[in-house]
């Protein structure tokens, strides 16, 4: 059984799955992974939980792709309760400096006054998310894990 303990940063709005590794609150590995995050992200975990403890996970929690948010959620409400990792919920602009998250066509999630809203952007705008150095850049809730579903009208 693994007895190093790490915490992990997650990011799955859209992909790439994104998964950093921290020790003493700093980043040591970086994965990226393509592929259906229902099929990766056990894989992924897997791998990890083989090499390593995980003791706390904190974890993009939306807005983005209601599909990812939905299915990463429940994976990690159940090591919370299996395993007793603690979790630990972040938005989604956290990782991509506040920049629009793509929500489906021309609509993209950006926060306004700190309200997030859905609003038409003509043109690809840059999605790439990034894990963090370190954790006590974070901002994050232990109390706010729930899944941040913005769906735009149709």
């Amino acid at each position: 059984m693994p007895s190093q303990q790490v915490d992990l940063v997650v990011v799955a709005l859209s992909p790439p799955l994104l998964v950093g590794i921290y020790r003493e609150g700093r980043l040591v590995e970086k994965r990226e992974v393509e592929g259906k995050l229902s099929e990766v992200l056990p894989e992924l975990f897997r791998e990890i939980m083989d090499r390593f403890e995980i003791k706390r996970i904190f974890f993009a929690r939306g807005p983005g792709s209601f599909m990812s948010i939905k299915l990463l959620y429940l994976f990690l409400k159940t090591l919370q309760i299996t395993k007793g990792v603690e979790l630990y919920g972040c938005d989604g602009f956290t990782f991509n400096q506040n920049r629009p998250i793509k929500a489906v066509g021309k609509l993209y999630f950006v926060r306004e006054g700190g309200i997030i809203v859905t609003k038409r952007i003509e043109g690809e705008v840059e999605q790439g998310f990034q894990l963090p150095e370190e954790l006590d850049s974070l901002r994050c809730s232990r109390d706010e894990t729930a899944p941040l579903y913005v769906i735009p009208a149709v």
